[in-house]
């Protein structure tokens, strides 16, 4: 278990989506509409602009609101399409309840493409959103037009440890999910340090986030699993789209930061056509929130 600790510590920073003061801080997003006819028990969808499709996809724990300023800075020129995960933020779980969440979504992402008549919309995911967006492009074929992800990986602890293995993460994903399911919140963070997993202030970002942002526990707990564990690799074979990875970096040699570049590009390798990379220096996990001015510049590039 000699590496599991780091992975598990970069995981919990590397997902402070889950913190509130992350989109806490985007300004609020005036109401829009519901496309009409379209009903999900997995995700809630809201459209407003008009013009080319955009399919905006939040991470972890996170809902639309992360998507403030992006959606504010295309809604004159596209018609923007922004989804929530039932169960994260104020929203009931419902069909999220129990099971699998992020490829249920992906399968409702991809059924209103398909029954809102979008016409090969781009798709930007963050985070766990990006592995959403992953799966959609890699179902949906010729009905995607272009893939943005966001500080997401196909398989997120390849990017701490190249050589980790599901077998690996899995059963610090188990604890993560049962300590909050059944252990409250103190008790994972004590079991946790009796296992010698050096948390630290990520324990805290994570924990006291939860308590910010809200969302049912139940989606919460089986989300982070899923993103600790879930691996599509395999699957980047099947997605004809142009990928996008846009993700934070930082010049600083003593931050994890600084040597993310062939992480992220070993991750994409297997993709038909080589992805496009941008790193944008100084942004950590939220970086559409973190730095707002270049994210944007780099979305306009990415759907010219």
């Amino acid at each position: 278990m000699s590496r599991y600790p780091a992975v598990l510590t970069a995981l919990f920073l590397s997902l402070t989506a889950v913190a509130a003061p992350a989109w806490a801080r985007a300004p609020t997003v005036p109401p829009a509409a519901t496309p009409a006819g379209f009903q999900s028990s997995r995700i809630v969808v809201e459209t407003r602009g008009q013009g080319p499709d955009v399919v905006l996809i939040p991470g972890l724990a996170s809902t639309s609101a992360v998507w403030s300023r992006t959606a504010a800075a295309l809604q004159d020129r596209y018609r923007v399409h922004l989804i929530t995960v039932r169960g994260f933020g104020p929203l009931a779980a419902a069909g999220n309840a129990e099971g699998r969440i992020g490829g249920p979504a992906a399968a409702e992402i991809l059924r209103y493409i398909n029954e809102a008549g979008l016409d090969r919309p781009a798709l930007i995911g963050h985070s766990m959103g990006g592995q959403m967006a992953l799966r959609v492009a890699a179902e949906g074929g010729p009905r995607v037009g272009r893939v943005m992800v966001v500080d997401a990986s196909p398989f997120f602890p390849s990017l701490i440890s190249p050589g980790s293995t599901v077998g690996d993460v899995e059963p610090l994903a188990r604890l993560a999910y049962q300590g909050l399911m059944l252990l409250g919140d103190q008790a994972l963070r004590t079991q946790a340090a009796s296992l010698g997993l050096e948390l630290g202030g990520a324990a805290d970002s994570l924990f006291n986030g939860l308590g910010w942002q809200g969302g049912d526990r139940r989606v919460l707990a089986q989300g982070l699993y899923e993103v600790m564990t879930v691996d599509l690799r395999s699957r980047l074979p099947l997605i004809q789209a142009p990928v996008t990875v846009v993700y934070g970096w930082s010049p600083d040699a003593d931050s994890p930061r600084s040597h993310v570049d062939g992480l992220f590009r070993d991750g994409y390798r297997s993709l038909p056509r080589p992805a496009t990379f941008e790193r944008i220096e100084g942004a950590e996990h939220m970086v559409m929130i973190d730095r707002p001015r270049q994210f944007q510049q780099a979305v306009d590039r990415f759907l010219r």
